[in-house]
């Protein structure tokens, strides 16, 4: 009977095993798209940082020019 446990377990395990690994393969590729997205608004969010820093330079540049 000591031969019946290793079929059990690979009747069992072998079908689990083929799931977990299609549900891995989804999650890289989701993992994947993700860091494109990421990429993408951070490129943004510096843009806008830029953006705020040359508007705020010109209002201090202003407030000096108003002051002289």
């Amino acid at each position: 009977m000591e031969w019946a446990v290793p079929i059990i377990v690979a009747i069992i395990g072998g079908p689990l095993v083929v799931v977990l690994q299609r549900l891995r393969k989804e999650n890289t590729e989701q993992h994947a798209e993700s860091r494109t997205l990421l990429n993408v608004v951070a490129g943004k969010v510096d843009k806008i940082d830029n953006k705020l820093d040359n508007h705020i330079d010109w209002h201090l540049n202003k407030e000096t020019n108003n002051v002289r």
